[in-house]
């Protein structure tokens, strides 16, 4: 049926709406950044006797639990949000964020099993932020600016988790002030999610004041048969790979100071920070130069597969520090490339199905973050380094796949298969 169904255009957002809309990436992931930190002192003092051993057992199934929050959470969030409406699904997702993060403060809260079910429950509401944000972009956007636009999106997730640590710089020179020992710790932590909480506040006010409310097509004009693009499970496998191989890469980084004689901590966390700098330029480089448009999916997602590739083998064969430099860069510069394609051609969907595309893509990447850490530590105890080697496993598939199923990655593929198209 070639059926052309008038709809309302839908608004291109204002400079302030998009500042907002990326604002709330930012803060959602500076305050996983800003509290990952600060949890081995806190579970410490709250677990008295415990052994290092439990303490880092607990941090480690922390992250789970917020991570298993966003897998559960944001397809559920992301199809509601295409009938509820995306706009009031983001401002519930980020009240429900800063609420979870504010009952942390009451004394009541101060149990293990209570830090748990907030920490699943903060997961639960970024899962509301993760997939609606992008879905507001791509529904309030003309495909020809729209990778601009998600690789600043991109850029504002990596600069929240950059500017999680400085606040507990922030933190712990106020806290030096009224305090100082076991104490300077529990008051350093009030102040990083009190600080959290304030900047998730400000998006949330900024969002309800500015978001619009026209979202173009609606559920009942819409044709019955848009969904999401017909190549989106190569769009969802892809993102478990990556993120799979990501997640698994930083934590072989940290096990890889643990072990390495001659490798500093501050050495590791140089090259944490060399990781998230290298995917910022690669942001830049897609923002600047607009390199979505005008290059085939399929190369781009072929060149980080194959730098990724190359950066985890050099980490596996390295035989001095300057060549674990190279390989976090190339591993970095490769994953940094093939992440914003994945959203980009998500954006491909209709406008009726852009939340549950999202959300989809946000549950796979979580899933793939669960997957890497697990996989990532299992083999790092098994084989050293190598483990860096067997991370690069999904890469090679990925190659193989876009030699073998070359009309997975093309435009037709990831095109909706709505009878209608946008008036942009």
């Amino acid at each position: 049926m070639n059926q052309t169904i008038n709809q309302p255009e839908a608004p291109d957002l204002r400079p302030l709406q998009l500042f907002f809309l990326a604002g709330a990436v930012f803060v959602v992931s500076a305050g996983y950044g800003a509290l990952l930190p600060l949890l081995p002192a806190w579970l410490a003092q709250i677990m008295p006797g415990s052994t290092p051993g439990d303490v880092a057992r607990h941090v480690g199934f922390l992250s789970g639990a917020y991570t298993a929050g966003v897998l559960v959470g944001a397809p559920i969030w992301g199809l509601i949000s295409d009938r509820q409406g995306r706009p009031r699904i983001l401002i519930f997702g980020l009240v429900g964020y800063v609420t979870s993060l504010l009952l942390l403060l009451l004394p009541s809260m101060g149990s293990l099993w209570a830090i748990y079910v907030l920490r699943a429950a903060a997961g639960l509401f970024v899962a509301a932020v993760v997939p609606v944000v992008p879905a507001l972009v791509a529904a309030h956007t003309a495909k020809a600016i729209r990778a601009r636009r998600f690789a600043w999106l991109g850029s504002a997730s990596l600069l929240g988790f950059l500017f999680g640590p400085g606040l507990n710089v922030v933190a712990d020179a106020l806290a030096a002030v009224f305090s100082n020992g076991d104490a300077l710790i529990a008051l350093s932590t009030r102040i990083v999610i009190v600080l959290s909480a304030l900047l998730g506040a400000s998006m949330m006010l900024g969002l309800a004041l500015t978001l619009p409310k026209h979202e173009g097509a609606t559920e009942s004009d819409a044709d019955p048969g848009a969904s999401a693009p017909a190549g989106f499970a190569a769009l969802w496998w892809l993102s478990v790979a990556v993120n799979l191989v990501l997640s698994g890469f930083e934590l072989g980084i940290v096990l890889q100071g643990r072990q390495h004689a001659n490798l500093s901590t501050q050495q590791v966390a140089l090259m944490f920070a060399e990781c998230s700098l290298v995917m910022l330029a690669i942001n830049a480089l897609l923002f600047f130069t607009a390199l979505l448009d005008k290059v085939s999916p399929r190369l781009v997602v072929a060149a980080g597969s194959l730098l990724g590739l190359a950066g985890l083998l050099v980490l596996a064969l390295h035989q001095n520090d300057e060549w674990m430099y190279i390989g976090v860069s190339l591993t970095s510069a490769g994953t940094g490339l093939v992440l914003p394609v994945i959203s980009f051609l998500a954006a491909g969907a209709s406008h009726r199905a852009l939340g549950a595309t999202m959300g989809g893509l946000a549950a796979a990447g979580a899933l793939g973050q669960t997957l890497g850490s697990a996989t990532g530590g299992w083999l790092f105890g098994a084989v050293a380094r190598l483990s860096f080697g067997w991370l690069a496993t999904p890469l090679f598939a990925i190659l193989v796949l876009l030699v073998l199923r070359p009309s997975w990655w093309s435009a037709a593929a990831i095109a909706p298969k709505a009878a209608f198209s946008p008036s942009y």
